[in-house]
């Protein structure tokens, strides 16, 4: 009696081992390997930034003649700078699509890096993907996040879109556009506490 239940307990931990491992096989399969700081040579326009990039990469030739003029230069709103400190934009996520070759993102991305900069926004929270001319990045993310032009910065709270800027900020200045998508953001939070108390 004793040695069959040794035998059953034997077996049901073999199992257990034998679906563990194969859900380990699994998940390794399933896991996309994100190349981080991909550079392309193009004939048209030279080098060129392609997918996921680390900001330090900007700081790099060619793209550091537009990178940071404009990270010098510009002026920030610092009213609404605190604006963003006090709507807590360190605890929503960024997604920014760029194309080093687009003379818009030349533009806006180094004057939110810089605002970035200015909130200490944390690295791990902001996604700064590259695109070529067509819109395209190697994992295909501009598809998953439907973006057709750029640059876009997306703003997401809990895996959630809260809103985006395209192309360029409708106010003029990026800090403010992203105050208001904030402000959108704290408003339909409080209708749904009034909605589940009525």
């Amino acid at each position: 009696m004793k040695n069959n239940r040794i035998i059953i307990c034997n077996k049901i931990i073999t199992k257990i081992l034998a679906i563990s491992m194969l859900s380990m096989a699994v998940q390794g399969f399933n896991a996309q390997k994100v190349v981080v700081n991909r550079e392309v040579e193009t004939t048209n326009d030279g080098k060129m930034l392609l997918g996921n990039q680390l900001k330090e990469q900007f700081l790099k030739e060619p793209y550091s003649e537009w990178y940071t003029k404009e990270f010098n230069e510009y002026a920030l709103d610092q009213k609404a700078v605190g604006e963003l400190k006090k709507n807590k934009i360190n605890s929503y996520n960024l997604i920014v699509f760029i194309g080093t070759w687009c003379e818009d993102s030349h533009r806006d991305f180094p004057r939110l890096m810089k605002i970035l900069q200015e909130v200490k926004f944390p690295d791990s929270r902001l996604t700064i993907i590259a695109v070529n001319r067509k819109k395209e990045s190697p994992t295909g993310d501009e598809s998953k996040y439907n973006v057709s032009k750029v640059p876009t910065i997306i703003v997401e709270k809990y895996g959630k879109e809260i809103g985006r800027i395209i192309e360029m900020p409708t106010t003029g200045y990026i800090e403010r556009d992203l105050v208001e998508i904030l402000k959108k953001d704290d408003q339909s939070v409080i209708k749904e506490i009034f909605k589940k108390e009525n």
